[in-house]
């Protein structure tokens, strides 16, 4: 029984360009975001198996694919509906007078998320995150999908620092990527985050 679905894009394949090219998000959507849907409903089915079995020995690394998917699969469906095509500019309202408390000022953010995505070692991803123990802003290195993150972090703005998602596009020049993503950042997302976040 699947428990995980893909999401449908918000938007055309073609629709993030010149940003992002419609043969990337096509590729990236269809084929990775599905492997990591079809990578947790699988591995939740080994892990059934595993319990009737009652052979557990093989838990902790079937614990650490299924979290390795599954945040893939939440990352992923965040990441589509961060970007718009008419993204970018700046927030607005209290998630902007939040960006200046914990930040300083947006450009200080800015240059902070971009070298954080920017300076991924390996594949993963840059996030801004609303820390609920602290209920502040937080800026995270995500290693591949699940490691370097605070407990109960809760991601509002996610930029994917993996190959697959500008390879075809800006070799291996991630920075120039990176710059470019916060022309498609779409904020009203961002800030809906941020208040059920707080809420």
């Amino acid at each position: 029984m699947a428990v995980y679905t893909l999401p449908d894009l918000p938007y055309d394949y073609g629709a993030l360009a010149p940003v992002i090219a419609g043969e990337i998000m096509e590729l990236h959507h269809d084929k990775h975001h599905a492997a990591y849907v079809k990578g947790a409903n699988d591995t939740l089915d080994r892990l059934a198996e595993a319990r009737d079995e009652n052979n557990l020995s093989g838990l902790v690394g079937l614990e650490k694919t299924f979290a390795f998917n599954l945040s893939g699969h939440v990352l992923h469906s965040i990441f589509w509906d961060n970007l718009s095509p008419d993204g970018g500019d700046r927030p607005d309202g209290e998630l902007a007078s939040a960006i200046d408390e914990y930040f300083g000022s947006f450009d200080a953010f800015k240059a902070q998320l971009t070298t954080a995505t920017a300076g991924v070692q390996g594949s993963g991803w840059g996030v801004l995150g609303f820390e609920p123990l602290g209920r502040r802003l937080i800026i995270e290195q995500v290693y591949d999908h699940h490691g370097n993150v605070g407990q109960g972090t809760v991601p509002l703005l996610v930029f994917d620092a993996w190959e697959h998602a500008y390879y075809l596009q800006y070799k291996n020049v991630r920075p120039d990527y990176v710059s470019e993503l916060w022309k498609l950042v779409n904020w009203q997302d961002v800030a809906a985050r941020f208040d059920a976040a707080r809420a």
